[in-house]
């Protein structure tokens, strides 16, 4: 079990569902590629982290 640092982090159970969406790793195909530097799940929560805070800034530049 992984540690929820943001409540928008994918949780394990949300994990599961969407790692296997994600195309395979070029570094892992025939022709190769350079080795993923990040961990594809902290890329997944960094993107669900700056979506579900720029939609919390958006309502409140709204609500003035």
């Amino acid at each position: 079990m992984r540690p929820r640092l943001d409540p928008s982090d994918t949780s394990d159970e949300e994990w599961s569902l969407i790692e296997p969406l994600l195309p395979v790793p070029a570094c892992q195909t025939r022709a190769g590629g350079r080795p993923e530097r990040h961990h594809r799940r902290d890329i997944i929560d960094a993107i669900r982290y700056v979506t579900d805070n720029a939609c919390k800034w958006h309502v409140i530049a709204n609500m003035r």
